[in-house]
């Protein structure tokens, strides 16, 4: 990637001397695992001490994760914990959408005390983590064209889908959050009437986060073999009783070992690509859109096939606008948590 290329993210208090040396213990609660991570402020950069992942499904409240994180690295109170969860920030609180938890800042305040506590979107942190791109941060995808600058989109398939934008205000990129992998899929052609049928029996209404996700990926998966009666070898059975499906989907498609899986893979590709249009189009992001989340860098190789971006830059009037949005891909895994960090130490002058 180009190390020219950068974002300039609304930190007001980056430059401020007071904000130097601060500690921060940021968060990245995902439904499937946390990422927790010990920070410390050096000169507007944040430099990580100390790092943990633990199940999120095996603990029963964040509040437990914090506890255990600082026991066992012995760590002292932080200046400030900030958490980047995959759910709706709505006055200080949130109820996690693929977790039983619920955060609440004054809650994590009284059993930490901890007097700044920050609670942000993890698609929000994402962006917030584009504070600090290097080499080897991005790749990528489409080059298009830079120069023109604007708003940001960020698409996020993992165990749900995320979606968040950064507003160009004329000088800062300005991150938000939105809950668009909850709008309802619309299918375009007669398969995929077939396949939003088969979702519907399982979920009522299907929303694009049941087909870009992992599980949306076995959906798929299941919709080509059940519904369309594909063939499933012995050992392929075997495996998803073992492993992760949507992982075993993508791994098998990826070495070319199973014709379903490849079909499965290459029309989830296609539904990301679809879902990218209508965000960007949406949120008019010229300044570029960024693939993030746990999926897009395991499956680079599908989405740097010409076959994702023929399907992105499809549109009723807007094919000239699309050719024009720079596509990269996120690789550092820890953007969300990076960015919960830059947040905690620089959002306030």
């Amino acid at each position: 990637m180009s190390t020219e290329i950068n974002f300039p993210l609304f930190l007001p208090g980056r430059n401020n001397e007071k904000n130097n040396k601060v500690s921060v213990l940021a968060a990245d609660i995902g439904g499937t695992k946390t990422n927790v991570g010990w920070f410390e402020s050096e000169n507007g950069m944040m430099v990580l001490k100390e790092e943990a992942t633990y199940s999120s499904k095996t603990h029963q409240s964040f509040s437990h994760i914090i506890q255990k994180f600082i026991r066992e690295y012995n760590l002292q109170k932080p200046d400030r914990i900030s958490i980047g969860v995959a759910g709706p920030v709505l006055n200080g609180k949130c109820i996690t959408t693929n977790l039983p938890w619920s955060l609440d800042i004054s809650q994590i305040k009284s059993e930490t005390l901890v007097d700044k506590v920050y609670l942000i979107n993890d698609l929000e942190s994402t962006a917030y983590g584009l504070a600090e791109v290097n080499e080897g941060y991005l790749a990528t995808i489409h080059e298009g064209n830079p120069s023109i600058g604007g708003n940001v989109a960020i698409l996020a398939p993992g165990t749900g889908l995320g979606e968040a934008g950064l507003f160009w205000d004329g000088q800062y990129l300005r991150p938000f959050a939105t809950e668009g992998g909850h709008s309802e899929f619309s299918p375009r052609n007669n398969m995929e009437v077939d396949f939003y049928q088969y979702l519907k029996q399982i979920y009522g209404i299907v929303s694009w986060e049941t087909v870009i996700s992992g599980p949306g990926l076995f959906n798929i998966y299941r919709f080509l073999r059940d519904v369309k009666k594909h063939e499933e070898p012995a050992w392929l059975t075997q495996q998803f009783e073992n492993e992760d499906p949507s992982a075993v989907i993508s791994h098998t498609a990826m070495r070319e070992l199973n014709m379903t899986c490849v079909m499965a893979m290459e029309m989830f590709v296609e539904f990301i690509a679809r879902e990218a249009t209508s965000l960007v189009l949406k949120l008019k992001a010229t300044g570029g859109l960024l693939l993030g989340g746990g999926i897009p860098p395991k499956i680079y190789n599908f989405l740097n096939k010409s076959k994702f971006y023929q399907n992105f830059i499809v549109s009723d009037k807007m094919e000239h606008l699309l050719k024009e949005i720079p596509i990269h891909l996120i690789l550092n895994s820890k953007t969300a948590l990076l960015g919960a960090a830059y947040f905690g130490a620089f959002s306030e002058d």
